[in-house]
């Protein structure tokens, strides 16, 4: 039962995922976290990350916006390196605040996630997402403020993310490989639950194009927020405010 519950979710979230522009991934990490202790659920919630970034990335190939992914890849890089050195130190609940104020200044003020040239934007967020994920794995809201306002339409917002999380999931998992972090015991549910994403990325790349653009940003920065403001409640209850 857990098996087949875990793989669709990785369906469902997916399919958010894709069709709102955000919550998919943090969703399948929240339910996940039910069943796998930290040390192997970052990873392992990463490896089926990749699977439905990557397909989406692929199904949607033509519409990423090329222009962000050496700056990002780069950034991405320097932050997996430093993140598995020295990130682990930071406390949980400052750094899950700091996430979600940023976000909802990206968010309602759209000017500072176009301040600079896209150049710097990208090697910046790439090495703040990935730098970050090797903690909290989910960081995809805090990359999708920059891509929404790079993006002429949604399929070239769907396209980008895929393309620059995957980017970012394979440089975490190439520094969890780096620190002998195993997790070749959950290789059927590894497999079920990245066909299930893929499966859900194809079934959300066709529903995209029949979704109005005015609506997609509007559920996107509804969803953007109420995360956000998730982010920052559990990090005053986990810093003993509440």
């Amino acid at each position: 039962m857990v098996f087949f519950g875990l793989s669709l979710t990785a369906f469902v979230g997916t399919f958010i995922g894709v069709v709102t522009g955000t919550a998919g991934g943090l969703m399948v990490l929240a339910i996940m976290a039910f069943f796998f202790p930290p040390a192997i659920l970052v990873p392992l919630h990463t490896l089926v990350q990749l699977g439905a970034s990557s397909s989406i990335a692929v199904i949607l190939r033509r519409f990423i916006l090329r222009a962000t992914v050496l700056p990002f890849l780069t950034g991405a890089v320097i932050g997996a390196t430093l993140g598995a050195q020295i990130f682990i130190s930071l406390p949980t609940a400052l750094l899950q605040g700091i996430i979600g104020a940023f976000i909802l200044l990206l968010t309602w003020l759209p000017k500072f996630a176009t301040m600079g040239t896209e150049r710097n934007r990208f090697a910046v967020v790439g090495f703040s997402a990935t730098f970050l994920g090797m903690l909290v794995s989910a960081t995809g809201t805090l990359i999708a403020p920059f891509v929404l306002n790079a993006s002429p339409e949604r399929r070239n917002y769907a396209a980008t993310m895929g393309a620059l999380m995957c980017i970012s999931h394979i440089t975490k998992i190439t520094a969890f490989t780096l620190l002998g972090v195993a997790v070749g015991a959950y290789t059927p549910l590894i497999v079920a639950m990245i066909a299930s994403a893929s499966l859900g990325s194809w079934v959300g790349g066709r529903a995209l194009s029949r979704v109005p653009e005015r609506l997609f940003r509007a559920v996107f920065r509804t969803l953007l927020t109420i995360l956000a403001l998730r982010l920052l409640w559990v990090a005053a209850r986990g810093s003993g405010l509440f």
